[in-house]
C-alpha cells in the first residue's frame, strides 16, 4: 500500500509539474480586475429569504495572517437569523487572483485549527436562483462545546471544484488558456444536529442567497448573474 501509493504521488506530481511549465510557457496575461477592500461587504443583501443579518462574532474564521495578507481581497461574515430555527452562518472569502502558490483555502483546515473533530466530507448539489446546479461539499464538525453541519462551495474561474486536485487542476486549466483566474470560497453552516434537516435548510439558504442577491453578486458568488 506504501508502495502504491508513493507512486500514486509521484504521478499526480508529475502532472501537476508539467501542467505547471506549460502554463509558464504560455505566460497568463488575462486576469480579473481587483475589487477594493470591503466592497464585498457593500454587497451583501441584509436580508435572505426569511432570514435577516445580525452579528458575526461566533464564525469559525480562516488564519488572519494568511486571510488578510495573502489569500483574499474580501472577506464577509455574517449571521442569518429567522423566525424559527438556528441561525445560518455565512463566510464568503474572495481573491482576484488565484496561481500556483496561493489559492482558496478548503474549511476544513480552518476547523481542524479550531479544534473540531470532522466527518468525513461529502458531495452536495447545491443550486442558485436560476435554477443552474454546481457542486459544493458537506461535513460536520464537533468540538468540546459546540458543534457545526457546514456546507461550502468553492469557485475558480467557472469552475466549482469538490476536492483540492481539482482546484489545482482548474487553476492550471485556466493558466493554460492564458487567464489568471479569480476563486471565491462561499460557507453556509448551522448548529442543527439532525443531518439530512441541516444539510437541506443550508441548501435551501445558499439559492435564497442567490434570489437575494443582485446581478454582479451572483456573478462573483456563483459564476453568473
Amino acid at each position: 500500500m506504501t508502495r502504491l501509493l508513493g507512486r500514486r504521488q509521484v504521478v499526480v506530481g508529475g502532472l501537476f509539474a508539467a501542467a505547471s511549465l506549460a502554463s509558464f510557457g504560455l505566460e497568463p496575461r488575462q486576469r480579473v480586475p481587483g475589487m477594493r477592500r470591503n466592497v464585498l461587504d457593500a454587497w451583501m443583501p441584509d436580508v435572505v429569504g426569511r432570514y435577516a443579518a445580525a452579528q458575526s462574532s461566533a464564525i469559525v474564521l480562516p488564519p488572519s495572517d494568511d486571510l488578510e495578507s495573502r489569500l483574499y481581497d474580501n472577506l464577509v461574515s455574517r449571521i442569518y437569523i429567522g423566525p424559527d430555527g438556528p441561525p445560518i452562518m455565512l463566510l464568503i472569502a474572495y481573491s482576484s487572483t488565484q496561481d500556483g502558490m496561493l489559492q482558496v483555502h478548503r474549511p476544513e483546515f480552518c476547523y481542524e485549527a479550531a479544534g473540531f473533530e470532522l466527518t468525513p466530507t461529502t458531495r452536495v448539489d447545491l443550486s442558485d436562483r436560476s435554477g443552474r446546479s454546481f457542486g459544493g461539499n458537506a461535513f460536520a464538525g464537533t468540538s468540546p462545546d459546540r458543534f457545526e453541519q457546514v456546507i461550502y462551495w468553492t469557485r475558480i474561474g467557472s469552475a466549482f471544484p469538490q476536492s483540492w486536485t481539482q482546484q489545482r487542476l482548474a487553476v492550471m486549466d485556466e493558466n493554460l488558456h492564458g487567464r489568471i483566474p479569480d476563486g471565491l470560497l462561499g460557507r453556509v453552516s448551522t448548529t442543527v444536529e439532525e443531518g439530512p434537516l441541516a444539510i437541506g435548510a443550508l441548501q435551501q439558504f445558499v439559492e435564497a442567497l442567490s434570489r437575494a442577491s443582485s446581478s454582479r453578486l451572483n456573478r462573483l458568488l456563483f459564476g453568473h448573474g
